[in-house]
């Protein structure tokens, strides 16, 4: 099928073409092209000028792990009676039928990483998924990221047990002791000869292996500028591909972020300063870090900020100072790369998942929804 007689914005190096097509087959773009296609079909999408974008991705929530309108019952999010679960996998908490999801899609959200949540020092495995389908399995795209968190989450959940970690230090202790506990697991691995010398299985050690080989990446939620340089310390220590999420008082400290090369997750921005390590919480900090070089995604932490204003956050960013390309980059192209999914996602390019959507009018308008939402090819929303 084809979606023809629209504005696209690529989110690549083509740019903007002001009058042109895309054709998808098998859930999959194959051609993206100036002007009118030759022949135009019955399934064909007349977009009579509308703009034409990738769909959203929201870099960072808690969608279907944290179920719509449930306390308890629906909480799936943090295993807490253990301040060290790198074995916990999100994909086993989502609950695909929550209605969020479909408001996700009519917000033009296409795909999301569900992530466990910051009350341990590590929480688990996140999951970049699809936000339309009926099982989690089919929705998953790849387990990309292992959650840790810095600062006050950790401290008082387990402060008040009178547990460790009470501390900031016995927080970055905990995520070093786990780090250094699966180095020597996986080097024990490597040098068995056989079955009989390898290490006893040890779940939390094989959760870190493809962190330490760099298949995923270490997602740290900080808030603060000094927890944000301790996971910047961590990861350097350990060879980790890092991402900075929430990065609240990233703004303050560029410079630092922009030297190490590592990524900010900014979000929530659409909400208020809930605690204390959140009091410099600024508009004007996605557009302060993209502006010395540091690369963003901006993202709702659903169910924090509700998963269909993330286009909502973005012009708020907007409003802070961040340019409108770059907002839209932020949650298309710029949350894809810093997702790893960028050879599936974010952009209009042949090869690319067929993930698209339909504006009258600017996409950052508060009052503009998508009129047709398409994922993998196949419509999720249309008005």
């Amino acid at each position: 099928m084809k979606i023809y007689n629209a504005r696209i914005h690529t989110m690549t190096d083509r740019g903007v073409i002001k009058r042109g097509f895309v054709c998808v087959e098998n859930g999959k773009i194959t051609q993206v092209s100036e002007g009118m296609p030759e022949e135009i079909g019955a399934e064909d999408i007349d977009a009579q000028g509308s703009i034409l974008l990738p769909g959203f991705i929201d870099a960072h929530t808690h969608l279907g792990i944290l179920e719509n309108g449930l306390d308890f019952e629906g909480d799936d999010c943090n295993e807490a009676s253990d301040p060290f679960t790198p074995h916990m996998r999100a994909i086993d908490g989502v609950n695909a039928m929550d209605y969020c999801f479909t408001e996700a899609i009519r917000g033009g959200v296409t795909a999301v990483m569900t992530s466990p949540g910051s009350a341990n020092a590590c929480g688990g495995s996140m999951l970049v998924m699809k936000t339309k389908g009926s099982c989690v399995d089919t929705m998953a795209v790849c387990t990309a990221g292992m959650k840790f968190a810095l600062g006050e989450n950790p401290k008082n959940v387990y402060n008040g047990r009178d547990e460790s970690p009470k501390t900031r230090m016995a927080t970055a202790a905990l995520i070093r002791e786990g780090l250094h506990k699966a180095k020597r697991y996986l080097s024990d691995c490597e040098a068995a000869d056989d079955d009989t010398e390898l290490p006893d299985y040890d779940a939390k050690c094989e959760a870190l292996i493809p962190l330490l080989h760099g298949d995923i990446k270490a997602h740290f939620h900080c808030h603060r500028a000094d927890d944000i340089c301790t996971a910047i310390r961590i990861a350097r220590e350990f060879h980790l591909d890092a991402v900075i999420v929430h990065g609240t008082e990233g703004h303050l400290i560029p410079e630092v972020l922009a030297e190490a090369e590592v990524p900010v997750i900014c979000g929530p921005i659409l909400c208020d300063r809930c605690k204390p390590e959140m009091k410099n919480l600024d508009i004007a900090a996605a557009g302060i870090l993209r502006k010395n070089g540091v690369k963003i995604a901006i993202c709702t932490d659903h169910t924090v900020i509700p998963v269909q204003y993330l286009s909502a956050s973005a012009a708020l960013a907007v409003k802070g100072g961040l340019s409108e390309e770059d907002a839209l980059y932020s949650i298309t192209r710029g949350a894809a790369e810093i997702l790893g999914v960028e050879d599936r996602m974010g952009s209009i390019a042949p090869g690319l998942d067929a993930d698209l959507q339909l504006y009258r009018r600017d996409p950052l308008d508060l009052r503009e929804d998508p009129w047709y939402v398409m994922i993998d090819g196949r419509k999720g929303f249309e008005e």
